[in-house]
């Protein structure tokens, strides 16, 4: 179990990594993330949900995404609330506080899921999420120590030397956690160093004397990070700087964006810029797109992109030959109104959208959540995506559907056709479509997105094959085996 001393030190990639280059030495590997808190899910064939991060780790081992890899979802819909997904299925709305006194219960739900890809694998790598010194959460914990000792799982602990402090974070995580769960730990290992490695030499040792575990690698800056999905909104805000592109693509960020990897294809285009607007800063007088993203909370997302005056922005981009596009919970704050009357996405009522697309959105309590194969209206390009959203969306410019599913039309366009809207996610991923795509902008792309992340999850595999001792990694795993925890 790869776990860290704190969010977004890179255990997700890690866990990538590790997965693509122990099935290149042969060995059946699956991904495994027992609690996952994020609004960017992938769907799976059976119709569930999962962290995006856990589908990229099942690519990695070369397997199709399985709820068993993420069998506790949390979707924040609020400073204080998350939609909760157990096995794939949306069973609810539930307070933070409620969940801290009661997710211990969902321990044998995780364990079975466990269970089963062990079943079928040779080594299970697991993930954990945020840190395991937060003691405070620790009772009835499902993500971390929890897990690892009900499970019998060794644990690696990586500490991010980026930011600063990484011999306090290893050697403050040990002296916080109880003696059970420091014996959990069976190595540690140092993520994001800059330089010459040979600098950290006297660090590295000085951590291992106070701690007793040993160091399975100092794991230089991985610069190609970017090419892959993000997992966190904030890898996109706080990622390397790109190129200015000749197409420029705003998107505002939304305090509960969701299933932003519909950005990722379309940043790796070398004459792409994907620029993410900060809340306080007016969206771009020079973007050629205003693309909306999705989102977990349509309606209070789209009060606080009024909040901030970008809906003005929208309506000068327009004014100017601008595009918009929007998509999933974009594509309904487009309409005319979202009416929700049984408060599936906050309190029962009805706002008015943006008034760009003559359709109206109804919120209703079931979930779609499906694999789709499409193709783009009028060229025909395939093209691949899922939805998963809460609602249905009709109207007059729904006869515009710019794209075909299962023979009918699907999403909405205005008149002129700088407006557009879809249900459909993950979309740019589809090379054709993507091409035909920004052809309509000029720009002509020769980028094999697919092709692309597969060369960067070998590099990725390198590069831990080159700086962790994947040897070593090896002779620690264990046989799982159920403890009282």
């Amino acid at each position: 179990m790869i776990q860290g001393t704190g969010s977004n030190v890179g255990k997700s990639l890690i866990v990538a990594g590790l997965a693509r280059a122990f099935v290149r030495r042969g060995l059946r590997v699956a991904p495994f993330k027992p609690q996952n808190m994020s609004n960017n899910a992938a769907v799976t064939a059976d119709g569930g949900e999962i962290g995006r991060a856990q589908a990229l780790q099942a690519r990695a081992a070369g397997l199709p995404p399985a709820t068993d890899m993420n069998p506790v979802l949390l979707k924040p819909e609020s400073e204080t609330g998350a939609q909760l997904v157990v096995r794939g299925q949306r069973v609810g709305r539930q307070d933070a506080a409620r969940y801290q006194r009661d997710k211990g219960a969902l321990l044998a739900q995780v364990l079975d899921s466990f269970d089963t890809l062990c079943r079928s694998a040779d080594l299970v790598l697991v993930e954990g999420a945020g840190s395991p010194a937060e003691t405070n959460l620790r009772r009835g914990d499902i993500a971390n120590m929890g897990f690892a000792r009900a499970a019998g799982v060794p644990v690696v602990l990586v500490g991010d030397i980026d930011r600063g402090g990484v011999i306090a974070q290893i050697v403050g995580t040990q002296a916080v956690l109880d003696s059970g769960d420091q014996a959990q730990v069976a190595g540690f290992a140092i993520n994001r160093f800059r330089g010459d490695l040979r600098l950290f030499d006297e660090g590295r040792d000085d951590i291992s004397r106070r701690t007793g575990w040993p160091c399975l690698g100092v794991i230089p800056w991985f610069h190609d990070a970017w090419r892959l999905p993000a997992e966190d909104m904030m890898d996109l805000v706080d990622g390397p700087a790109r190129p200015s592109g000749k197409l420029r693509i705003v998107v505002p960020r939304l305090p509960r964006m969701a299933n932003f990897d519909d950005l990722d294809p379309l940043s790796n285009e070398p004459d792409v810029a994907v620029d993410i607007i900060a809340p306080g800063q007016a969206l771009p007088g020079d973007a050629d797109l205003v693309l909306i993203p999705g989102s977990k909370s349509t309606r209070a997302d789209l009060a606080f992109l009024r909040h901030q005056g970008w809906d003005i922005d929208i309506q000068a981009h327009l004014r100017r030959g601008g595009h918009v596009m929007g998509l999933c919970g974009g594509y309904q704050m487009l309409g005319r109104e979202i009416s929700d009357p049984h408060g599936v996405d906050g309190d029962p009522g009805t706002d008015a959208g943006l008034g760009l697309l003559d359709v109206c959105t109804a919120m209703s309590e079931h979930k779609q959540v499906q694999l789709r194969e499409a193709t783009a209206l009028p060229g025909g390009e395939p093209l691949s995506g899922y939805e998963i959203h809460m609602g249905r969306t009709s109207g007059p410019d729904c006869d515009r559907g710019w794209l075909s599913v299962d023979g009918r039309p699907e999403g909405a366009a205005s008149a002129n056709g700088r407006v557009r809207g879809s249900y459909l996610h993950g979309i740019f991923s589809s090379d054709a479509f993507r091409a035909r795509f920004l052809a309509d902008f000029g720009l002509a792309s020769t980028l094999e997105y697919d092709t692309d992340v597969e060369a960067t999850l070998d590099a990725l595999a390198s590069h831990l094959e080159t700086y962790l001792d994947l040897d070593l990694l090896l002779e620690l795993s264990t046989a799982p085996r159920r403890n009282a925890g």
